[in-house]
């Protein structure tokens, strides 16, 4: 059987086992919310002398020994164990090693229920803003992408198959605008998780004369939460940060999916830095994306810890179970991927040369301006369907005699409509099909230079 007294243990005549002892840990991984739940444990002392439920004296001795043990814990002088049981219970252990009785009194007004709920939202709201830091960092270096490559044209792609030729700035600014929108999830987020828990206790609340809007304002939380139950019970904020963090991974895995193939030499669109990507142990020759694969995997990884969060949830009767404490662990890995994928991918994305030439001449294939054609018919007043049927022709015809659009000379083009005059052998090229979409959301370079500007002038009221 375990040794040591328990702060909860009053009722037992029996020790706890060993292997319960174990099994029922938490220490292990959650020991790193330390810095949160002494955060919290300053607030609510200050909170309790101010409410004369504990003195001031005691006080002062709580916040003062807090503060050594936070140091000392940096600094590697304090090692927890299985018997600790979880964060709070080894910090308030020592705690009461230090300063006696005082320490004790620590825990008046609330429950490791309302404390652990306060050290998660605590946590996340550090960790999102380092998550958005490295999106807005990424963000920036798409953007200065799409200026310096305004004059790049790509092939754009439908179902695998080339589509219509487009600004590789258009495409790298897609995923900018991609990234913003998780921007704002994590800033709505936020309003969610910034909502005091403290005063909730166990379920119930506290008959003891707390000021809940005083450890906000000290916290700086923008509310309190309006129902006790429902704040020792609630884990929503936990799995919309996830899903927020899993939209992330899907994001840079689509991108990464890109980089792959565009990597091949069936593609040779980019060239990845050797610094990004590794060798075979048996073929002297390759030259493998494993950045890029790995970041697309990891996104497997964050799905996985939101369905963790989602099952844990979905049978729990109200309030506290202890089921909950496997909620930290999936938040964990999430806020560590999301965090180290979006850092790599950012420094792999700057190592990376794209190949101009060679993007141009895949545009001026498969038939990419064939849409060109369409509307320069509609625009000789040909019915749109009648103008998709006579260019649909114009490709089989090349198909079967294996030419390419740029290929055809004006006589070819007018045995399908005498209405094409010799304006459709310029209509037809790359540079024109994409600087004839200006409107707002296209992919001509005017249309792209403006949102690149939009972009720019954001960042720079942050």
């Amino acid at each position: 059987m375990a040794t040591g007294k328990k702060p909860w243990g009053g009722r037992f005549r029996q020790p706890t086992a060993e292997t319960v002892e174990k099994f029922t840990s938490s220490i292990h991984y959650d020991q790193r919310l330390y810095l949160y739940d002494i955060e919290g444990s300053i607030a609510h002392a200050t909170m309790l002398a101010g409410q004369n439920i504990i003195s001031k004296k005691d006080a002062l001795k709580i916040m003062s020994a807090l503060k050594a043990i936070l140091s000392d814990i940096r600094q590697g002088k304090i090692t927890f164990s299985p018997a600790d049981e979880d964060i709070h219970m080894a910090i308030e252990k020592e705690l009461i090693g230090r300063i006696g009785e005082a320490g004790g009194k620590l825990h008046s007004a609330r429950s490791r229920n309302d404390q652990i709920v306060l050290d998660v939202r605590l946590f996340i709201r550090a960790e999102m803003q380092s998550i958005l830091s490295l999106v807005d960092n990424l963000q920036r270096i798409l953007i200065g992408l799409a200026r310096q490559e305004i004059e790049t044209i790509m092939p754009g792609y439908t179902h695998m198959q080339k589509a219509q030729p487009v600004l590789l700035s258009h495409y790298l600014l897609a995923f900018v605008e991609m990234f913003e929108r998780d921007r704002q999830r994590l800033h709505e987020c936020a309003k969610r998780i910034n909502v005091l828990p403290l005063g909730a206790a166990a379920l119930a609340g506290t008959g003891l004369p707390i000021n809940r809007a005083k450890t906000a304002e000290i916290l700086k939380f923008q509310d309190v939460s309006a129902n006790s139950m429902d704040t020792v019970a609630d884990r929503d904020f936990i799995a919309e940060f996830i899903f927020d963090a899993a939209l992330i991974m899907m994001h840079l895995s689509r991108f990464c999916e890109d980089l792959i193939l565009w990597s091949s030499d069936e593609f040779g669109f980019i060239e990845i830095s050797d610094a990004y990507t590794t060798g075979s142990s048996i073929m002297p020759q390759k030259k493998n994306p494993d950045v890029a694969e790995l970041i697309r995997g990891k996104s497997a990884r964050v799905y996985g810890d939101l369905f963790s969060i989602m099952t844990l949830m979905k049978g729990l009767p109200m309030t506290y179970n202890r089921d909950l404490q496997e909620d930290k662990e999936p938040l964990f890995d999430a806020v560590d991927t999301v965090k180290d994928c979006l850092s790599v991918f950012a420094e792999m994305i700057m190592h990376t040369k794209f190949k101009k030439e060679k993007m141009f001449l895949a545009a001026q294939k498969g038939f990419a301006a064939a849409t060109e054609i369409a509307e320069y018919l509609v625009g000789k007043q040909v019915p749109f369907r009648r103008a998709h049927e006579i260019t649909g022709n114009i490709v089989a015809y090349c198909l079967k005699n294996k030419k390419e659009l740029n290929d055809l000379t004006l006589k070819e083009y007018r045995q399908f409509n005498d209405r094409i005059n010799g304006d459709i052998l310029e209509k037809i090229k790359p540079e024109k099909a994409v600087n004839a979409r200006g409107h707002k959301g296209g992919t001509a370079a005017k249309a792209v230079l403006q949102r690149i500007k939009e972009f720019e002038k954001n960042f720079n009221k942050k």
